[in-house]
């Protein structure tokens, strides 16, 4: 597993592949396209920068290099938001959620969810 964490274009690529899944050179450039100004031989370069640092392996398919990514969604998005809970919040919980409020006021339906997850953990601490 890598301890790396990805750049904001090798998230974009990562997010392809954890959506669409293992994914060809080809495949990722033609889902990255239209929202991200790019040519292909950039995301070919970026593919294998990424294989260099551990975000992806890859296996041979014919001739086309078909990617994957090594480390799963939510393990690379809980140690990037705890590497920006330390670094920017000194690990201070209710400061990062003040921060998220004031950025993007959250729908009725998120607040319902913070609230049963508060309620879950509550409950679990209890149980400790």
């Amino acid at each position: 597993m890598t301890s790396q964490t990805p750049t904001e274009r090798e998230l974009d690529i990562l997010k392809i592949l954890w959506e669409h899944g293992d994914s060809t050179v080809r495949e990722v450039y033609e889902a990255i396209r239209d929202d991200v100004p790019i040519v292909q031989n950039t995301v070919q370069a970026m593919l294998r920068t990424m294989e260099e640092k551990g975000l992806v392996t890859h296996r041979t398919e014919g001739r086309a290099f078909v990617y994957r990514p090594t480390a799963k969604r939510e393990r690379t998005t809980r140690r990037m938001v705890g590497k920006l809970l330390d670094s920017a919040f000194d690990g201070a919980v209710d400061q990062l959620v003040q921060s998220l409020f004031t950025h993007r006021k959250p729908s009725r339906e998120e607040l319902d969810r913070l609230d049963e997850l508060i309620r879950e953990h509550q409950q679990k601490s209890r149980r400790k």
